[in-house]
């Protein structure tokens, strides 16, 4: 199935993706893990909920911990342009028959909570609460020095349904890998922000969250983290790298949270803003698409990921594996 013509006038504008909330089930041990290791700031801490942003955003947070007897991916945050887009974009929803439901969210303007075709929980909003810049306020920066949330990676039972959905309300493929023998798509990278993507999708069962990405400077802060993991008692939080991705051109790490949830360490990927940007594709049996260099990736990496709350997980329809690179 050919991937989707891209969509460039949406019935609404989203920005961007904004925050995940995750439940945990030990808040200070994930503070400690997201503040002291990572080096997220907290902007507010409640007896129940953590909330934190990274160095270079303005908005009040891009991460919510929130205690819980589960862990759970509980939603995704978009941001979209203005008031007005958010009520097209309810619209667009309730015209899809999905539920859309206000909800007050600290910090944020009206938010509305909905699901997307496969029951993933996403919330928008228009506004959220500003904070003083401490992009410069070097003596804050520690641990891997995150500077913003770049992007979510989700596990789908049917790629090509979830790009389709995707597709109607602006997000654009940049790369997409395509099984030969079915023509069926296997995963894409999509994107509004201008990055290589905001949200990616992997065959597998699903909806679930395969992982969250940080932005940071440079490879360096990449290896520095590896050091301080290896020796403040989280060596074995260290899942997959580090090493350079073929689809993104990206250098990456990913490690998982004391509840398992997956995080990427993510710089050196490129601008893809031009509307008419062709989408670059790959073949699921080049190993080089998954890891231009670094070792092949584990098993826990294409099977595990974390349950989003209230979605029934779906077996995949694409029976197809890559090859993990030697």
């Amino acid at each position: 199935m050919p991937i989707p013509a891209p969509n460039l006038y949406p019935p609404f504008n989203i920005v961007r993706l904004s925050h995940v909330e995750f439940g945990v089930t030990d808040l200070a041990k994930s503070k400690a893990f997201y503040v002291d290791t990572l080096g997220l700031q907290i902007t507010d801490q409640t007896e129940d909920a953590i909330y934190l942003r990274a160095m270079e955003e303005r908005g009040h947070h891009c991460i919510v911990l929130r205690q819980a007897a589960e862990a759970r991916a509980c939603e995704l945050g978009f941001k979209v342009f203005d008031e007005e887009d958010l009520e097209k974009a309810a619209h667009f929803f309730k015209s899809k028959d999905l539920p859309v439901e206000s909800v007050e969210r600290p910090y944020q303007s009206r938010t509305f909570r909905t699901r997307d075709n496969f029951g993933t929980p996403l919330e928008f909003y228009a506004r959220m609460d500003r904070l003083e810049p401490i992009h410069q306020k070097y003596a804050l920066y520690r641990g891997v020095k995150p500077l913003r949330i770049d992007h979510f990676n989700c596990f789908s039972p049917d790629v090509d349904a979830s790009v389709a959905f995707y597709n109607e309300i602006g997000f654009r493929v940049t790369e997409y890998t395509e099984d030969e023998v079915s023509g069926r798509l296997w995963a894409a990278w999509t994107h509004r922000k201008g990055g290589v993507h905001d949200i990616a999708f992997t065959n597998g069962r699903g909806p679930r969250l395969h992982h969250t990405a940080f932005w940071v400077p440079t490879p360096l802060n990449i290896i520095d983290l590896l050091d301080l993991m290896s020796t403040t008692g989280w060596v074995d939080n260290i899942e997959r790298g580090p090493g350079r991705h073929g689809i993104s051109n990206a250098f990456f790490l990913y490690i998982r949270d004391p509840d398992g949830h997956r995080i990427e360490i993510y710089c050196s990927d490129y601008q893809t803003v031009d509307p008419d940007l062709e989408p670059i594709k790959w073949d699921l049996k080049d190993p080089q698409r998954q890891t231009l260099w670094g070792a092949p990736a584990p098993r826990s990496w294409f099977e595990e990921g974390s349950l989003f709350t209230g979605a029934e997980v779906l077996e995949p329809t694409l029976a197809a594996q890559p090859i993990i690179a030697p």
